[in-house]
């Protein structure tokens, strides 16, 4: 693409924050698999999702069909307070590259949470409050989407009872306190408070835990509890719908600026970020009318993409949860705690697993000294200090822009900077330090997890 002339920071108007949300399930050919009942293995419906999920969220998850749903007025004078969110041209990142590659981020730290998950927090908030229900509960990982929900229920007056992977729990003390200034009770899972929690500590004593255990917590304390929800900040169908608003952003000032994009790179953990970012633009190469290099970076950790296996498995460790079909790397697989707590799901939204498996976007995973060395980089010449999760997509920008160094090309590089990393100052100590270390699982390892991987006559479930 030849150089364009575009502002530092690209801002669209408060008037030209979207109206709707865009779902990309109604242009994909071949439709996620649904949800089944872990008992019968049918397909869920919405009375099975009742007992757990809001009746509103309910219906966004189940709609394959519908391209555009408004957002109600409500939640779009919330997305007033911190929307919308700046698309940033890189220039001082080309320059220490010294690149030809045009390099720009849509930033999504600009808010109290720090990150992208506020998004859709407000919106399953104000359907839990629209319901009349008293509160929801949640698991969160590095704590962005338990600090986003526990602002978003305090806004509408709601309940919130956050279950936080303990390792991230102990690693990030001051992001668990922004959550119980919001009023929200915090919870290390496992913990001994749940009946789940306490089977999973018996069977992994020590356990640093991990996403699927505090899911599992969650969805008992919601499910114990009357008028309350569970809420969940990635993987789900409904989450990437209201996270779309960033694509819909972004790919609206792409056109005011004239910017023409040739990759589009997110990090991802369960989707939430990278489903929203890319989702319009994916809709465009679905329906024929454009086409673009997605890539989906994730943590060599925890490579449910790269590594893990296309089939039905659990959302949760407790299996409590519905099965989906999505990459995964089993159940039971507890990543290492490595400092990307967001990125630590042992499976990848159904959505984009289809997308994955049908070729529209790729997959690289990174180390994690790499990503530190990268978001070091960055925080240096672009002034922001990058949370360890974005920094993987840093980390891949980087590398496809060196790679247009050696080749001459003057590709347009997107990349989603989710939020800030000021919450994550353990982690750069020991970067800092030269104490991190990079963890890679082993085939063994991962053979671990694929053996909880539920079966049906002795075959995966596909």
């Amino acid at each position: 693409m030849s150089k364009v002339n575009v502002p530092y920071k690209m801002y669209l108007t408060e008037a030209e924050i979207p109206k709707t949300w865009y779902n990309v399930r109604a242009d994909m050919k071949t439709k996620q698999a649904p949800l089944l009942n872990p008992g019968t293995l049918e397909p869920m419906t919405a009375a099975d999702l009742a007992p757990v999920f809001c009746d509103e969220l309910i219906a966004q998850e189940l709609d394959n069909d519908t391209p555009f749903i408004e957002i109600p007025t409500e939640i779009r004078d919330f997305y007033k307070m911190y929307r919308p969110s700046p698309l940033i041209h890189a220039e001082y990142l080309e320059k220490v590259l010294g690149t030809p590659a045009h390099i720009y981020y849509k930033f999504e730290g600009n808010n109290t949470s720090g990150s992208h998950k506020l998004n859709s927090a407000i919106a399953q908030a104000y359907y839990a409050k629209k319901q009349g229900l008293k509160g929801v509960t949640t698991e969160t990982g590095a704590g962005q989407w338990g600090t986003a929900l526990s602002m978003a229920c305090a806004y509408f007056g709601l309940d919130c009872k956050v279950f936080m992977v303990k390792v991230s729990y102990e690693q990030k003390p001051f992001r668990r306190e922004v959550m119980r200034t919001y009023g929200a009770e915090v919870t290390p899972s496992p913990s001994m408070t749940t009946d789940i929690g306490k089977k999973i500590l018996l069977a992994h004593p020590g356990t640093t835990g991990s996403l699927g255990c505090a899911i599992s917590e969650a969805v008992e304390v919601a499910v114990k509890n009357p008028g309350y929800r569970y809420v969940l900040g990635s993987v789900l169908n409904q989450v990437l719908l209201h996270q779309s608003v960033i694509g819909m952003e972004t790919k609206a000032a792409c056109e005011k600026f004239g910017i023409k994009p040739d990759m589009i790179i997110g990090c991802a953990g369960g989707g939430s970020n990278l489903g929203g970012l890319i989702s319009p633009f994916m809709g465009e190469k679905l329906r024929g009318e454009a086409d673009y290099d997605i890539v989906a970076v994730e943590p060599a950790s925890c490579p449910s993409f790269t590594r893990g296996k296309y089939v039905y498995d659990f959302c949760d460790t407790g299996m409590v949860c519905p099965l989906a079909k999505m990459y995964t790397l089993g159940h039971d697989f507890i990543p290492s705690a490595n400092h990307a707590g967001g990125l630590r799901f042992h499976g990848m939204s159904p959505v984009l697993s289809q997308l994955y498996h049908d070729g529209y976007m790729r997959a690289v995973a990174v180390e994690q000294t790499s990503v530190f060395e990268a978001a070091t980089t960055f925080a240096r010449c672009e002034g922001i200090l990058p949370a360890p999760e974005s920094s993987h997509a840093i980390r891949a920008a980087i590398d496809e822009a060196m790679k247009c160094k050696e080749t001459g090309e003057e590709k347009t590089i997107i990349f989603g900077l989710t939020g800030t990393g000021y919450f994550d100052m353990v982690a750069y100590e020991k970067f800092n330090d030269g104490t991190m270390t990079d963890f890679i699982p082993t085939d063994e390892d991962l053979a671990q997890g694929f053996a909880s991987i539920p079966k049906a006559n002795g075959e995966y479930i596909v």
